[in-house]
């Protein structure tokens, strides 16, 4: 795209389904780079991903041209056939359905990158399901509470 210049970062988090804790300590690392090297192989830029055992952030600098529901798709995807093949995890790995997808200014990309590098200290004072109310919350998206994570037992 001659003579388009566009700078589109998001912060992205999406989860096993069902909250499940099975992203290992021990593969997280590898996952992770296997994520971004998905992300790289689609054009886009990976600023920084980490998570905790049941969830992943990501802060990705967009092309105009990307679509971003097509990106996790194919992330999702090529992470789970990854966790089977390498067989991390006993049984089958599946992330839970949907994401959440943030956008952030050129002047909030440094608090965004700390805030997804310090997951593991802040996931010692709130809950996943607390942190995502509150993002939707502070970005003015309605949602119903009894439904944001309706196709699992609430595990708060």
């Amino acid at each position: 795209m001659a003579n388009t210049y566009t700078q589109l970062y998001t912060h992205i988090i999406f989860a096993v389904k069902g909250r499940s804790s099975l992203i290992s300590p021990i593969w997280e690392a590898e996952l992770y780079k296997y994520i971004t090297g998905t992300i790289s192989n689609k054009n886009q830029k990976m600023m920084i991903i980490n998570g905790m055992p049941d969830h992943v952030h990501i802060l990705v600098g967009l092309k105009p041209d990307c679509n971003l529901s097509d990106l996790i798709r194919d992330v999702k995807v090529a992470s789970t056939k990854w966790i089977h093949e390498n067989k991390h995890v006993v049984g089958k790995f599946e992330w839970q359905t949907g994401f959440g997808a943030f956008s952030v200014s050129q002047s909030g990309i440094d608090a965004v990158i700390k805030y997804i590098l310090n997951q593991k200290e802040h996931h010692n004072k709130k809950t996943f399901k607390e942190e995502y109310t509150e993002f939707l919350k502070a970005y003015q998206i309605d949602f119903k509470p009894e439904y944001i994570f309706k196709d699992i037992e609430d595990k708060d």
